[in-house]
């Protein structure tokens, strides 16, 4: 039932609190519920107000109102530790797929402190922050990098239970984040592909011929390397799974090739990520060609950059 619901709340959600860069928190935004403790209390209010009126003592009934306007105070201050905070959202770097994603946050009040501010993706795992009055506070929250591509960054919960606990103040705000997450990086062979041009074909046809490639011997076959190097003579002496080493001797950049590589998107995609990160550190120019997409030979950050973008990105929609 309540997965069923989940859309029509989701959908009220993005009318009553449109997703914005900087949100501050205002009546609109701020809801509030009692708190398991708030509801234990409530429950012996009632029971102390049956006592009183059961026994007509009227040190019970001043007990029992006190309580209670206790209770409303309390109300009223929950919601003004909340209200006037202001949050937006920061720059994000990108990140591989497993590592741990933060992305910044500010909050800024414009007021009085702000006190116990509990931030977080997940209601269970909430990182609580005080912020000083007319003053400001930089935190990160972290958020699992599970796939590549954009990670468009969910609803962020904020809340607090100041001052008694008894009371929860609370929003769901989306500060509009998206990161962009790269492929996981996976050692393997180099697919061994020279002179790559930039006015090659629409297919990324690669310049080989006699003399391109060194061969250097056997090695022993790893999940990803190229099928058709495999050495299959030496198999069928019982050698094992063995393929063919080459090595660039042309002069030509080198070309990480999409297609030179077996097993399936996923991994490709990773086998060639380690390879950029690889050659663009020993500052060694290179192209990337993936099916349908022919990057020129480069070197640098920004080369690199656009390398990790297209493997990021590589089947996504536009």
């Amino acid at each position: 039932m309540i997965e069923q619901l989940k859309p029509f709340w989701q959908r009220w959600l993005v009318r009553r609190i449109p997703p914005a860069s900087r949100i501050e928190l205002n009546h609109r935004r701020i809801f509030i519920m009692p708190t398991r403790a708030g509801a234990i209390f409530a429950l012996v209010l009632i029971l102390m107000l049956l006592v009183a009126i059961n026994y007509q003592n009227s040190l019970a009934y001043g007990l029992t109102f006190l309580l209670l306007s206790v209770a409303v105070l309390a109300i009223l201050h929950t919601y003004r530790n909340l209200s006037g905070l202001v949050l937006s959202s920061g720059a994000a770097r990108s990140v591989f797929v497993g590592e741990p994603l933060l992305l910044r946050l500010r909050l800024e009040s414009v007021g009085p402190p702000h006190q116990s501010i509990a931030v977080g993706w997940d209601v269970s795992q909430l990182q609580a922050f005080d912020v000083p009055g007319a003053g400001r506070v930089d935190v990160e929250v972290g958020l699992p990098a599970v796939a590549r591509g954009w990670l468009r960054a969910p609803r962020l919960r904020v809340e607090s239970g100041f001052p008694l606990g008894i009371f929860c103040a609370w929003s769901w705000l989306d500060l509009q984040q998206s990161v962009l997450i790269y492929p996981r990086p996976l050692p393997g062979a180099m697919p061994l592909l020279v002179g790559a041009q930039p006015h090659a074909d629409d297919l990324g046809q690669i310049t080989q011929g006699p003399g391109v490639d060194d061969y250097q011997g056997l090695k022993t076959y790893q999940p990803g390397d190229s099928r058709r190097r495999l050495h299959w003579k030496a198999y069928s002496r019982g050698q094992g799974l063995l393929i063919k080493d080459f090595t660039d001797v042309s002069g030509h950049d080198l070309c990480l090739d999409f297609m030179a590589l077996g097993g399936d998107i996923e991994e490709r995609l990773s086998r060639l990520c380690y390879w950029v990160l690889e050659l663009s550190q020993r500052r060694q120019p290179f192209a990337l060609r993936l099916p349908g997409f022919l990057l020129a030979p480069g070197s640098g950050d920004e080369h690199r950059e656009a390398c990790l973008q297209a493997l990021a990105l590589f089947g996504s929609r536009p």
